[in-house]
C-alpha cells in the first residue's frame, strides 16, 4: 500500500492505495454528452508510463526519429510533452486538495484537464494533480507526476491473485451496459448500449490481430468473438485463404489442439501481466484482452431460464425478459485502436498504413 504526499511540503494527498494496471480505456472519450462512470476502483492506483497531457505538440513539429524513439511508428495528431509517469486515482481517493478556479478548463458539462493541473495541495498550493469530469470522460484524478511523492505504509500489502483465484472470483464485464446521457427534456436519460470498456478493449485487440494477420484473412472463434472481431477484420483484410486462425487461451481453456496462429489471452487486472501458454507455439502472436472482457468472451453468460438458487417450482421458467441488446453492430472504438496501431512496427507496411489513413472512412462505415 502506498500513499502519495505533496513533493513541496510533504502533505498527504491521497488515501493508501494499491497498484493495478493501468485500465485499457483510460483515455477513451467516448460518444457525445455521456455520463461515464469512476475509471479507478477506490483504493487503487495505476501508472501511465507514457507521457499524457498537455503541454502538447503537432506531428509536424517532431522528428521522426524522436517518434521512433518513444515508440510511435506513424503520424498522429499530437504528442504530448508531459512527464511520464502519471498517476491515476478515483476522485474519491485525493485528499488534502483543492481545485484552483482559473485552471478550471473544459466545462462542457464538467472539468477536461486540458489547462493542466486544477487541484492544488490544501496546505501550501503546489499544482498536483488533474480533475477530470468532463461528459464523455472516464471521471478521475490524475496526480502529475513531478509533483508527488509515493510513500509505502503499511498494512493492506498482499501478493497479487493467481490465475486460477482470479478465475474463481469470475469478476468479468458484462458486453452490454446501460449509457447515462446529460438529462434531456425528449425522453430517459440513458440508452442501452455495448459497454464502453469492451470497445476500448476490442480497438486495442483489433489492432493487434490486424498485426498478427501479416495482411492475410483472419478468423476468430464463434459466438461473441465472432460478433466483436470478424464483421471488422472482413473489412480490413483481404478475402480468400489462406486464412489465419485465431484462438481464445488462458486460464480453464483445454491446450488448442493444432497450433494456433494467433491467440487471444487475458491480462492480469494487477500486473498487467499478459497470459502465457504452457507450450506456446512459437509462431503464435499474443492478442492482449482485459481480464475482464476475456473471462465473458471464455465463459459467456447467457440469460438463464430458470433462477441460480431456489425459488420456481419445478418445470417453471422465469418470466423476465433478457437484458436487452444494442440496436446496432458493434464498433470497436477508434481511439484505442489508433492509439495501439501506431505503437506496433507492423503498422510501416504499406497496406497496413493504408488502413490507418482511412480511418475516418472506416469510421464513417460503422467499423469503428
Amino acid at each position: 500500500m502506498f500513499v502519495f504526499v505533496c513533493a513541496g511540503c510533504g502533505a498527504e494527498v491521497t488515501n493508501p492505495l494499491s497498484r493495478v494496471a493501468l485500465p485499457a480505456h483510460a483515455h477513451q472519450k467516448y460518444g457525445n454528452g455521456i455520463q461515464l462512470p469512476v475509471l479507478m476502483e477506490s483504493g487503487t492506483f495505476a501508472v501511465e508510463p507514457e507521457p499524457w497531457g498537455p503541454p502538447w505538440r503537432r506531428w509536424e513539429e517532431i522528428h521522426p526519429d524522436e517518434a521512433v524513439a518513444r515508440g510511435i511508428y506513424a503520424p498522429v495528431h499530437v504528442l504530448s510533452d508531459g512527464a511520464p509517469g502519471s498517476i491515476v486515482i478515483a476522485p474519491g481517493d485525493a485528499c488534502g486538495t483543492l481545485l484552483i478556479p482559473e485552471r478550471a478548463g473544459g466545462y462542457c458539462c464538467g472539468l477536461d484537464g486540458a489547462d493542466g493541473p486544477n487541484m492544488a495541495c490544501e496546505k501550501c498550493g503546489l499544482p498536483v494533480a488533474s480533475r477530470i469530469d468532463d461528459c464523455s470522460l472516464w471521471q478521475a484524478v490524475w496526480l502529475a507526476p513531478k509533483a508527488v511523492r509515493r510513500i509505502r505504509v503499511d498494512g493492506g500489502d498482499s501478493a497479487p491473485l493467481s490465475w486460477a483465484e482470479l478465475l474463481e472470483e469470475g469478476m468479468c464485464t458484462p458486453p452490454f451496459e446501460p449509457v447515462a446521457t446529460w438529462g434531456s427534456r425528449l425522453g430517459p436519460n440513458h440508452f442501452w448500449s455495448w459497454s464502453p470498456q469492451w470497445e476500448a478493449a476490442a480497438g486495442r485487440a483489433l489492432a493487434h490481430l490486424l498485426a498478427a494477420s501479416e495482411g492475410r484473412r483472419v478468423t476468430v472463434p464463434d459466438g461473441l468473438s465472432k460478433e466483436v472481431f470478424q464483421r471488422a477484420l472482413d473489412a480490413l483484410l483481404p478475402a480468400g485463404p489462406p486464412a489465419r486462425r485465431a484462438v481464445l487461451a488462458g486460464p480453464g481453456q483445454p491446450t488448442p489442439h493444432a497450433d494456433p496462429d494467433i491467440v487471444l489471452v487475458p491480462t492480469h487486472p494487477q500486473t498487467g501481466e499478459t497470459w502465457k501458454l504452457a507450450d506456446p507455439a512459437p509462431k503464435a502472436y499474443p492478442v492482449p484482452v482485459p481480464f475482464g472482457v476475456w473471462l465473458w468472451l471464455a465463459f459467456p453468460k447467457p440469460h438463464l431460464p430458470v433462477p441460480a438458487s431456489g425459488g420456481m417450482p419445478d418445470g417453471v421458467l422465469r418470466d423476465d425478459p433478457p437484458a436487452p441488446r444494442p440496436r446496432y453492430l458493434f464498433r470497436a472504438d477508434p481511439g484505442a485502436f489508433q492509439h495501439t496501431l501506431v505503437r506496433l512496427p507492423a503498422v510501416r507496411s504499406s497496406w497496413f498504413r493504408e488502413i490507418l489513413e482511412n480511418l475516418t472512412q472506416h469510421m464513417h462505415a460503422g467499423l469503428f
